[in-house]
């Protein structure tokens, strides 16, 4: 029922009534532009499970069309609209830098003069031979700083505050030499502002308010949520590759001027018409022309450099037009400004899914396309739009592709096909274009990969279609006692082993391979690829060899603790007296149901094969809540529903392995007692007695497999029932070998019509499960 819950609530974002009330209608000139976008708008916002997404388009001095979509709020009774207020992330660095520039050109602040002459106190480890840091390397991401300081980060909770932030940096290596390479820093930002703050003797938030936001009208715009952007604040959705979604924190960044800025498209609209206007707010200048013009010159390395950037802008180009503006990617929100400035037209975009990126960028890049078309009075470009694939489709791509030493994998899960490149990277959705596969993701859009039989061309590169591969290699020993969770429930480190080397997946999306330089040493990969390129992880080791925290990037992220991880049953005390809860579920009735059900025909697993082997947790008091619930261990389905399961044991027998039950039948009240016992925030794991489980209806097995010559179970990447993200069927952390044994008993039981619940990689429903009634039997009664 979730997964159809959050399908409805997509299709509501397209009614009208989704729609923000707020709104800047078209101009003439740009209404069947601004037709074409509302259309892909509302598809982008339903298939990418966007709650809020807000647009303004510029021309000039002109706003030219503003309007909200889908909703600002989780209980889906406030429409975004264009004055919502979202969390920009790293555009906020223009405002930081437009306030220095102000400063230079009053002759208070000198952008190559070491940065020390305004902050005699900040001494990261600048090696006698590196040229000084200077602004000017600062805001072009030159200066060779760490991107993340070890206090006041991205991943910090703690509000340290500006000072301490820029604190922290001292007798911190540089990643690289000053001048030298693009490391695209935060923490220089933070250095950046803090500048400000010194040599202004004014608060950072106060100053770039007075002097930056106020005079370009942004009335709905601050550093740090003021009463009134709180109370405009759209709701934000974090998410995971494994499927889950969980609200965005709102703690405010040490780093504040890198990426703490409040805003609405409307606002961001006016900041753009003064690039327009050559640094004017309206009739008084902002900044000077020229500085404009220097702040959109390439400051370092050369123009066809993959990354390029001004003082603040990020420079690109647009279908041979110089393109400035900047990403913005903060817990939860996404946002692209993007801006032509020889044509005077701009494109702003944010919305309120966690790095959806990919999406803000498509459509600013997509609505400058059609700008410049009605602009000219030429045809308005058709937009490219993918199809997904069918199940089959995804089902007959996945595998393994290599390409001489480079290799990229796509695996399929609940009807959809995702691509991992083997150097690391993101996790993406494939869909079709045509006979073309396409990326079409919230992280990555329009890249195509061509088919050609079963080789997949990507660039320049062919891959060829590996067989099927068999059981990895173990991960080496010494590796499983790095391997785990770090750090904090709003942003988990994930080390994990893959084809035989060490991962990491970082801020939820980024996955890393990383090179092992011995003595718990790692390194991120050196490139433009990830986000944190150069920089180290060390890791710290108990008496027992494992690891109880790792320094990576210079933030120490602990060890999270995860009840089961050592092996043991997961535990959580009930929340009631489980005597009373008995009482009570006996005593009530199961929901009413109707509908032409099947007769009930329970049969016996083990009479199906006596070779499926038994280990029925709730006889016992080694499960979730200690305590049995079964008078006895067995173990019953439906008969259509058991035979499916003899033939995928009869199969899996061919390849050395056999079925561990755990459960299947489970009695009504058995449902209800769980639902009861178990806390509110775990309720995802186990089924809501009001709707009954498919346990109850003899269509629902929980099992794994075991090994046929030793009779042991196979270890998978959590244990049985063991309720935390290690459990989701698609999980990314653990071992190849775990994953694999995982995908192994998933594949087989999906080949005989069972399907994998999302929450758990044990359990599966049978295809007819709806076609059965609920019930409440004992076992005892079972004939």
């Amino acid at each position: 029922m979730r997964f159809l819950a959050v399908v409805l609530l997509g299709l509501v974002a397209l009614t009208g009534a989704a729609r923000g009330q707020s709104a800047t209608p078209p101009a003439e000139k740009y209404a069947a532009a601004v037709a074409e976008l509302r259309t892909l708008i509302g598809h982008e916002v339903a298939d990418k499970k966007l709650p809020a997404l807000s647009i303004a388009l510029v021309d000039d001095q002109q706003v030219v069309w503003a309007e909200g979509f889908g909703h600002q709020d989780r209980g889906h009774k406030t429409p975004a609209t264009a004055d919502t207020v979202y969390r920009v992330g790293s555009v906020s660095k223009l405002f930081t830098d437009v306030a220095i520039m102000q400063l230079v050109d009053a002759g208070q602040l000198d952008l190559d003069a070491p940065v020390t002459k305004y902050l005699p106190d900040f001494k990261p480890a600048v090696k006698p031979e590196y040229k000084p840091i200077t602004l000017r390397m600062l805001m072009s991401h030159r200066s060779g700083l760490i991107r993340e300081p070890p206090v006041g980060n991205y991943f910090d909770p703690t509000e340290p505050g500006l000072a301490k932030t820029v604190a922290s940096l001292n007798g911190v290596d540089l990643v690289y030499p000053p001048g030298e390479k693009v490391k695209y820093s935060n923490a220089a930002i933070g250095v950046v502002g803090y500048v400000l703050e010194k040599t202004q003797k004014q608060k950072f938030e106060d100053y770039v308010r007075q002097r930056v936001l106020e005079p370009l009208g942004m009335t709905h715009s601050s550093f740090g949520p003021s009463p009134a952007v709180k109370a405009g604040l759209a709701d934000a959705v974090m998410w995971t590759y494994h499927g889950r979604e969980f609200r965005a924190p709102t703690f405010e960044l040490g780093e504040s001027p890198a990426g703490c800025m409040y805003s609405t498209v409307r606002d961001l609209a006016k900041f753009t018409s003064c690039l327009f206007a050559g640094g004017k707010a309206g009739d008084k200048p902002l900044l000077k022309p020229e500085t404009l013009s220097e702040m959109f010159r390439l400051q370092y390395g050369k123009p066809d450099d993959a990354r390029r950037f001004g003082i603040g802008f990020a420079l690109s180009e647009l279908d041979g037009k110089p393109r400035v503006g900047h990403g913005g990617a903060v817990y939860g929100f996404a946002t692209e400004l993007a801006a032509l400035p020889e044509q005077k037209l701009a494109a702003v975009v944010v919305c309120s899914r966690d790095v959806a990126n990919a999406v803000t960028t498509r459509l600013a890049n997509d609505a400058l396309r059609l700008m410049l078309a009605a602009k000219n009075g030429k045809p308005l470009p058709k937009l490219e739009k993918s199809t997904p694939l069918t199940p089959a489709e995804a089902q007959a791509i996945a595998g393994r592709y290599h390409s001489g030493d480079r290799s990229l994998t796509i695996n399929d899960y609940a009807g959809q096909a995702h691509l991992l490149l083997g150097s690391g990277g993101f996790k993406v959705r494939l869909a079709k274009e045509g006979n073309d596969l396409v990326m079409d993701d919230t992280l990555v859009w329009g890249t195509k990969i061509n088919r050609d039989g079963d080789k997949l061309v990507r660039g320049k590169l062919t891959f060829e279609k590996e067989p099927l591969p068999g059981l990895p290699a173990d991960a080496p020993a010494d590796w499983k006692g790095l391997i785990g969770e770090y750090g904090w429930d709003h942003n988990t480190l994930y080390i994990h082993e893959r084809g035989g080397k060490l991962y990491a997946l970082i801020e939820w999306v980024f996955f890393d391979e990383l090179t092992d330089l011995g003595n718990d040493v790692f390194r991120f990969p050196d490139g433009s690829g990830g986000l944190y390129p150069g920089e180290k992880l060390v890791f710290t080791r108990d008496a027992a060899g494992r690891a109880t925290k790792v320094e990576a990037a210079k933030i120490v992220f602990a060890r999270r603790k995860i009840d089961g991880e050592g092996g043991e049953t997961f535990r959580t005390p009930p929340i009631k007296p489980l005597t009373d809860l008995r009482k009570q579920a006996l005593a009530a009735r199961p929901p009413e149901e109707k509908g032409d059900f099947r007769k009930p025909e329970m049969v016996d697993l083990t009479t199906i094969d006596p070779t499926i082997k038994l280990d029925i947790r709730y006889a016992t008091d080694n499960n979730f809540l200690s305590n049995p619930f079964y008078t006895s261990a067995r173990a019953f389905m439906q008969r259509p529903a058991a035979d499916a399961v003899g033939r995928v044991h009869a199969k899996l027998k061919d390849k050395g392995y056999g079925l561990l039950i755990h459960d299947a039948y489970r009695p009504w009240y058995v449902t209800k007692m769980f639902w009861d016992a178990t806390p509110a925030h775990l309720h995802n794991f186990v089924a809501n007695p009001a709707k009954g489980s498919r346990h109850n209806r003899g269509c629902a097995v929980d099992l794994t497999l075991y090994d046929l010559k030793t009779g042991q179970p196979i270890e998978m990447v959590s244990g049985y029932d063991e309720m935390t993200d290690r459990a989701y069927p698609e999980y990314p952390g653990g071992t190849s070998r775990q994953r694999w044994h995982r995908d192994l008993l998933r594949r087989a039981m999906e080949a005989e019509d069972f399907t994998v619940n999302e929450d758990e990689w044990w359990h599966f429903d049978y295809k007819d499960w709806k076609k059965y009634p609920i019930q409440n039997l004992t076992f005892e009664s079972i004939k």
